[in-house]
C-alpha cells in the first residue's frame, strides 16, 4: 500500500469518525429534553423565576421568560388590589407572595408515552398549606379587632372610618401570614397530579391547560378549602 493511499484511508477514517460524532452530538442535543423536562421548566420559570432551561426548550427570549414570573405575581396581587389594599402594604404582600411561590415543592417524574404518541407526566406535589393553616388564626384576630372597635365605641369613642378598619384587617392578615412564613412554610400530604403533554415538534411540547391549572391549584392550597370544611 502506498503512502498516498494510506493517507487517504486515514483521512477518510478520521472524517467518518468526526462526522459520526458530530451527527451524534446534534441528535443528542435535539433529544436532550423530554416532556418531563418541559413540565419542570414551565414550573421552574413560573414559580421560581428560573429561566435558562425554559428558554432552551421553548426558544423564548430572556425578557419573555422573566416576564412569566412577574406576570404571575401581578395576577396574584390583582385579587388583593381590587379590594382596597392600602398602598403601603402592597410591596410587603408582593414580597411575601414571591417568597411563597419560590417555596412550592414538586417533583416531576419520568414521562410515560401514550398510545397516541403523546405523554403523561406525573408531578408529585407537597402543597403549601399556609393560607388554610392560618385561616383560624386570622379569623380569631379579626374578631378580637372587631371587639376592640365595639368596646371603644361603647365607651364613647368615634367609630373608625371604614377605610381605616379595612387597612387594619389587611395589616392583621399580613402579620399572620408573615409570622407563619418566618416559622417555616407548612406543607400538606403529597399528592400526584398527572399532566398530559403533546409533542408538537422535534423539540417542542405543549402541556394540557386544564391539567396545568389543576396542578397550579394543588401547589398552594386555597384558604377557601378550610372555610368550606367549617
Amino acid at each position: 500500500m502506498t503512502k498516498r493511499r494510506k493517507r487517504v484511508i486515514i483521512c477518510l477514517a478520521v472524517f467518518t469518525v468526526l462526522a459520526a460524532a458530530s451527527a451524534g452530538g446534534i441528535f443528542a442535543y435535539i433529544n436532550r429534553y423530554d416532556a418531563a423536562d418541559y413540565v419542570k421548566a414551565v414550573l421552574d420559570v413560573s414559580y421560581k423565576g428560573e429561566t435558562a432551561v425554559y428558554m432552551e426548550i421553548t426558544g423564548a427570549s430572556g425578557e419573555e421568560a422573566e416576564s412569566i414570573f412577574a406576570d404571575n405575581l401581578d395576577a396574584t396581587m390583582e385579587g388583593f388590589e381590587t379590594t382596597d389594599m392600602p398602598e403601603e402594604l402592597k410591596p410587603q404582600y408582593r414580597e411575601l407572595f414571591s417568597e411563597l411561590a419560590e417555596s412550592v415543592c414538586y417533583t416531576v417524574e419520568k414521562p410515560e408515552r401514550q398510545e397516541d404518541g403523546n405523554y403523561a407526566v406525573n408531578v408529585m406535589v407537597k402543597p403549601i398549606t399556609l393560607f388554610s393553616d392560618t385561616y383560624d388564626t386570622f379569623q380569631q384576630k379579626t374578631r378580637e379587632y372587631a371587639d376592640q372597635v365595639t368596646n371603644s365605641v361603647m365607651q364613647g369613642n368615634e367609630m373608625p372610618a371604614e377605610e381605616e378598619m379595612q387597612s387594619r384587617i389587611y395589616q392583621i392578615y399580613y402579620e399572620v401570614l408573615r409570622e407563619a412564613m418566618d416559622k417555616g412554610s407548612l406543607y400538606g400530604e403529597a399528592k400526584d397530579v398527572s399532566v398530559r403533554v403533546k409533542k408538537t415538534g422535534m423539540t417542542s411540547f405543549e402541556a394540557d391547560k386544564e391539567d396545568m391549572d389543576r396542578l397550579d391549584s394543588v401547589l398552594i392550597e386555597d384558604a377557601r378549602v378550610k372555610a368550606q370544611e367549617q
